[in-house]
């Protein structure tokens, strides 16, 4: 347990961001998820930007990394691409 007054404040803000964090990113990868099941091509167009845009700012943030960010938005783009 901390012990100082600035590592219990740390602490607590270390809890506040970590919510914080796994908030957006299960908000993020349920919009991918949504996407990813999505059939319809130009449903699954007119989503993307916003589900991109979720992504980047993950990687923004610092939650995940800018290299994973971009192989989730190559993957979708594939997969959108492959609608009929």
């Amino acid at each position: 347990m901390a012990n100082h007054a600035s590592a219990k404040k740390a602490s607590r803000q270390n809890e506040r961001h970590r919510l914080h964090n796994k908030y957006y990113a299960k908000s993020t990868r349920n919009a991918i998820r949504d996407l990813r099941n999505t059939t319809d091509k130009q449903a699954a167009t007119e989503g993307a930007p916003k589900v991109y845009a979720m992504i980047d700012k993950l990687a923004k943030i610092g939650v995940i990394h800018k290299n994973k960010a971009s192989n989730l938005k190559s993957g979708l783009a594939v997969y959108i691409n492959k609608l009929s």
